[in-house]
């Protein structure tokens, strides 16, 4: 064989080396770990946390007030008080407006981004749990989970624009930021779509195999949702006819998802202690890229759309109390200054 023979097959056999190994490392996963663990501790439960890119800012829901971290340190940097049964928290940079949901009383407050004062509150419906900025329409959106339906503000004036009769519960919404809004109805199995401007409901798909879906983010590109269902699996969703396009297996325990614009990864946090990674391979096809270890009661997260991080919260949890006829099923309680966040981290 000539010299030029013997090169070409030398380069041949380098190339398929190489190709056989990057299809290895793909297959392996990204390679998420938890990389820092920032010690908040504190008192009392959690629900939503919502990550501000831009700003560097973490805002963790604490029962009674919002805490506000450093994404970068974990050093705390305010604190919003007086927020009473307090669920999401949503941003509205370009005014320069944050909002709660406080469902205990059944308000919104209105902050400040700079300062984190709270500027009014306002009365929207029965224990308001997500809450959602809109974009398209510059409109602030809570839905509401004891009376079934959602409630518009407008987020400039902070003045109530109309509410959306819904179905059943509502948990995790998503905005395609070009006037239309998804929200799931967790116990219909349904998932709903609005017209954020005339405050109508568009469409409900039924969202079978799904469970109880909880956490909604959106692959806005693609228009692809990703549903966290109770059955340990994430519903993808086409988000113009509603159907079901995959399932990949995830954790137990899921409550919220998110997804990397950037990456294309999905990811679910799930309450045994996993964050589930999906890989979206194309607009069709989604796989299972990686579980990684967590902490047990790490079930919600924020993604830093800069750093591709994941931030999830969780504490110790000591044994429950004893049951009542009022509360057959008590949860574990917490053990006192444990709460911490992991950041999750390739």
């Amino acid at each position: 064989m000539s010299a030029q023979g013997n090169y070409l097959r030398r380069w041949l056999s380098v190339s398929l080396v190489l190709i056989i190994a990057a299809a290895a490392l793909a297959a392996a996963g990204p390679g998420y770990k938890v990389v820092n663990t920032y010690k908040v501790g504190g008192d009392g439960g959690w629900d939503y946390l919502t990550a501000d890119a831009s700003a560097r800012r973490l805002y963790i829901s604490r029962a009674t007030h919002v805490i506000v971290l450093d994404l970068d340190s974990g050093k705390n940097v305010g604190d919003i008080a007086d927020t009473q049964g307090v669920h999401g928290i949503a941003l509205a940079p370009e005014l320069g407006r944050g909002f709660t949901s406080n469902g205990r009383e059944g308000t919104v407050s209105i902050f400040d981004l700079q300062t984190l004062a709270t500027s009014s509150k306002v009365k929207v419906g029965e224990n308001p749990d997500a809450i959602l900025y809109d974009p398209a329409t510059k409109r602030v959106f809570t839905f509401n989970g004891q009376s079934h339906d959602a409630t518009a503000l407008d987020a400039k004036k902070g003045t109530v624009l109309g509410t959306i009769k819904l179905d059943g519960k509502p948990e995790f919404s998503a905005s395609d930021g070009k006037g239309e809004v998804f929200v799931n109805i967790e116990d219909k199995s349904e998932l709903v779509t609005i017209d954020p401007s005339k405050l109508e409901v568009k469409s409900k798909w039924p969202l079978a195999p799904c469970e109880s879906p909880t956490g909604l983010s959106m692959d806005r590109k693609n228009r692809r949702l990703f549903v966290g269902c109770d059955n340990k699996m994430m519903a993808v969703v086409d988000a113009d006819t509603g159907k079901v396009l995959a399932t990949p297996a995830i954790g137990d325990g899921v409550d919220a998802t998110a997804f990397d614009d950037e990456t294309g990864l999905a990811f679910a946090s799930c309450g045994e202690g996993v964050l589930t990674v999906v890989r979206e391979e194309s607009p069709e096809k989604f796989s299972v890229a990686e579980n990684v270890a967590t902490q047990p009661g790490a079930r919600t997260l924020a993604l830093d759309s800069k750093t591709h991080n994941v931030y999830v919260v969780t504490a110790k949890f000591g044994p429950p109390p004893a049951a009542t006829a009022d509360n057959p099923h008590p949860r574990r309680s917490i053990v006192p200054d444990t709460f911490v966040v992991l950041v999750v981290a390739e």
